[in-house]
C-alpha cells in the first residue's frame, strides 16, 4: 500500500543573499564618490599632460579601484589613508613662495622622517621586520597569541600603508626633479622590490582574514624579510634609491601595466611557497628520521646559497651577504627544530592546500596577462613579439611551471606533498627568472642588472 504524504500547510522558507547592489552601504558610495571626485580632479589639474593611454589608464583605473574596495572593505580605508598621506606629502613639498621644492625633503620635518619616498620606504622596512618577529612570538604564546598576532597584522597594514605611500610621493618626486625625468616608479629594481614587498604581503592580509590563518604570517613575512634584507643592500651597495631619468627602452606606456601585473604573479607565487612550505613543515612534524627530513634540509642548505651566490656575482658587500646566509640558516633550522610544536598551531591541511591553490590561480591569470602585455610590448619597442631573450626564456619557464602545476591540480586531482614541492620549487624558479636572468645573464633586458 503506497503512502502519500500530505503537502505542508506552511510555505518553504527560501533564503537568498541580498544582490550586489543591495548589499552596498553608505560607506560604499561615499568611497566611490571620493575616488570619482579625485579622478576629476586629476584630470582638470594633470589632463594636460595626459596623452590618449594614460587618459585611459586613469579612466579605467577608478571603477576597478572602487571595484575592489567593495569586494573586500578593509581596501577603502587603506586607499584613503594612502591618499590622504601622499596629498599631505605633496603639500609639505610647497615652499613660502608657492613652488614645490625637491630639497625640503632633508629640511621639513615630516618628509624627512616619514612622508618622503626614502622614509616612508624605510619605515616599511623596519615595520615588516617587526611584524615578522610578532607573527612568531604569536605563534608560540599562549594566553596572549591574539594580542601579538593582532600587533603583528596592524604591523603589516601599516608597512603596506607606508610602502604606497612611498611609492606615490617617489612618483612626485620624479617630476620635481624634471618633466623628462618623472615617470610611474616601476622602473628599477629598487622600485620593484618596494612593490614585490607590500603586494605579496597585501595578498597575505587578504587570505589571513578569509582563512582565518593568522599562523601562517611568520611564514609568508619571512619572504618578505627577505625581500626587504635585498632592498636595504640594494640602497646602501647600489644606491638604487636614486631617481634615475629612463632609458629610451622603458619610455612606453605599456610599462606602466606590463610590470604591475607581472609583480602580482610573483607576490602570489611567493606567498604559495611559503604555504607550502607550512604545509610540508605540519606534515613532518612527527618524523624523526633523518633521511625523511633531508628535502626540508637541503631546502635550508638552498636558502643559505642563495645569498652566498649572490655574493659572489658582486664586487661589494661581502660581509652583508654572509651575515644574510647566516641569519638564513639559523631561521630554517630553528623551524626545523620546533618542527612539531609549529606544526600544533597551523591550520590545517585542506586550508593550507585551498590557500596554495588559490594563490597559484590569481598569480598565474596575471602572470599570463603580463606575458602576453610584455609580447605586445617588445612588439612595440623591438619590432618582434618574441626574441628568445633570457629574460623571456625564462618568463615562459614559469609561466610552462605553474601552467603543468595547475592542470595536474584541475584535471588529475594533484594534492598534498607533491604539489607542496613543486609550488616551493616554483619559487626557485621564479626567483632566477627575477634575480638570477639580472645577475648571470645578458639580452635585450641587460639594463635590469645589478
Amino acid at each position: 500500500m503506497n503512502t502519500v504524504t500530505a503537502p505542508s500547510s506552511s510555505p518553504a522558507t527560501v533564503s537568498l543573499n541580498p544582490g550586489f547592489w543591495a548589499r552596498r552601504n553608505v560607506l560604499d558610495w561615499l568611497f566611490a564618490l571620493v575616488l570619482l571626485a579625485g579622478t576629476a580632479f586629476a584630470w582638470h589639474k594633470y589632463g594636460y599632460a595626459m596623452d590618449e593611454y594614460e587618459t585611459g589608464i586613469l579612466l579605467l583605473t577608478t571603477p576597478g579601484l572602487i571595484a575592489l574596495g567593495w569586494f573586500w572593505r578593509p581596501m577603502q580605508k587603506l586607499m584613503l589613508a594612502v591618499g590622504g598621506l601622499s596629498l599631505l606629502a605633496i603639500w609639505l613639498y610647497q615652499g613660502p613662495d608657492g613652488a614645490a621644492h625637491i630639497d625640503r625633503a632633508e629640511t621639513v620635518f615630516g618628509l624627512k622622517f616619514l612622508l618622503s619616498s626614502q622614509s616612508a620606504i624605510l619605515w616599511m622596512g623596519v615595520l615588516c621586520f617587526v611584524a615578522t618577529v610578532f607573527y612568531w612570538i604569536a605563534l608560540f604564546a599562549q594566553g596572549e597569541k591574539d594580542t601579538f598576532g593582532r600587533i603583528a597584522t596592524g604591523m603589516v597594514w601599516l608597512a603596506v600603508t607606508l610602502a604606497l605611500v612611498g611609492t606615490m610621493v617617489r612618483w612626485y618626486e620624479s617630476y620635481l626633479l624634471g618633466p623628462d625625468i618623472g615617470h610611474i616608479p616601476v622602473s628599477n629594481l629598487y622600485e620593484v622590490f618596494v612593490m614585490f614587498i607590500w603586494m605579496t604581503a597585501l595578498f597575505y592580509l587578504y587570505y589571513e582574514e578569509q582563512y582565518a590563518a593568522r599562523a601562517l604570517g611568520g611564514f609568508v613575512m619571512l619572504v618578505v624579510s627577505a625581500a626587504v634584507g635585498f632592498l636595504l643592500w640594494y640602497t646602501v651597495a647600489r644606491e638604487g634609491q636614486e631617481i634615475q631619468p629612463l632609458i629610451p627602452a622603458l619610455q612606453s606606456w605599456w610599462m606602466k601595466v606590463h610590470v604591475p601585473a607581472n609583480f602580482i604573479g610573483y607576490g602570489t607565487f611567493a606567498l604559495s611557497a611559503m604555504v607550502a612550505f607550512a604545509y610540508l613543515i605540519k606534515q613532518q612534524a612527527t618524523e624523526t628520521k633523518w633521511y625523511k627530513l633531508a628535502p626540508l634540509w637541503l631546502l635550508g642548505v638552498a636558502l643559505c646559497f642563495e645569498p652566498l651566490a649572490f655574493r659572489q656575482s658582486q664586487s661589494g658587500g661581502s660581509s652583508y651577504w654572509i651575515v644574510y646566509a647566516g641569519i638564513s640558516a639559523l631561521i630554517v633550522g630553528g623551524i626545523l627544530s620546533l618542527r612539531k610544536p609549529i606544526a600544533a598551531r597551523l591550520p590545517a591541511f585542506e586550508v593550507l592546500d585551498s590557500m596554495m591553490y588559490k594563490a597559484i590561480a590569481v598569480g598565474f591569470a596575471f602572470f599570463t596577462i603580463a606575458t602576453v602585455l610584455g609580447a605586445l610590448w617588445a612588439a612595440d619597442a623591438w619590432g618582434g613579439y618574441w626574441s628568445w631573450d633570457p629574460k623571456e626564456t625564462w618568463a615562459l619557464i614559469v609561466w610552462l611551471n605553474y601552467a603543468a602545476w595547475l592542470h595536474m591540480r584541475l584535471m588529475k586531482g594533484l594534492r598534498g606533498t607533491v604539489s607542496a614541492w613543486w609550488a616551493l620549487v616554483g619559487l626557485a624558479v621564479t626567483t632566477f627568472a627575477f634575480l638570477g636572468v639580472n645577475m648571470f645573464l645578458s639580452g635585450l633586458h641587460s639594463y635590469g642588472e645589478l
